[in-house]
């Protein structure tokens, strides 16, 4: 639960080192932060206290105002990079080429995911990622059949994030 109870302090120098802390107390746990410079210690304390005069709330377990906490970036699996992939190139492509692109891609997606009990057939899942996944116009037309999507949803559930 977020905090309106803040209090920011006078910045101070760090006994025995060159550096100045910023401290703050957010919900009767205290805070610090320290800079290089006094100038950038400023700027700091400058926009923490800007934030406590607007009434923003601030979060406890990291001591700043909450607007300040990102939110985790989604994760964005092989598979998903690849059909999004497949989607921008296929407008651009000539016909031989959107092939190529759909073989490679489904060359290499069974590859890049985690080994689970229920793996279908390297053939099942190539068929599906080179007539479906990797076809736009197909993925528009309709749903795909049974073993089909049975094969997509095992690749969506067991591809690699892109960052590994």
């Amino acid at each position: 639960m977020n905090s309106f109870d803040i209090r920011v302090f006078a910045i101070r120098r760090r006994p025995g080192r060159k550096a100045f802390e910023v401290r703050w107390r957010v919900a009767g746990r205290d805070r610090s932060r320290s800079f290089m410079t006094r100038a950038l210690a400023d700027s700091y304390r400058a926009e923490l206290v800007r934030a406590a005069r607007q009434g923003q709330a601030f979060d406890p377990a990291t001591g700043e105002p909450a607007a300040w906490v990102t939110q985790e970036p989604a994760i964005v699996t092989w598979y998903r990079h690849a059909v999004a992939y497949a989607e921008m190139k296929w407008p651009l492509l000539a016909p031989h080429s959107r092939a190529n692109l759909a073989d490679a891609l489904a060359t290499i997606t069974p590859l890049l995911t985690r080994e689970t009990s229920r793996r279908p057939p390297d053939q099942t899942l190539r068929a599906a990622l080179y007539g479906y996944a990797f076809n736009p116009q197909r993925r528009r037309s309709g749903v795909p059949d049974p073993g089909t999507a049975s094969a997509l949803g095992w690749l969506e559930r067991a591809s690699l994030p892109v960052a590994s």
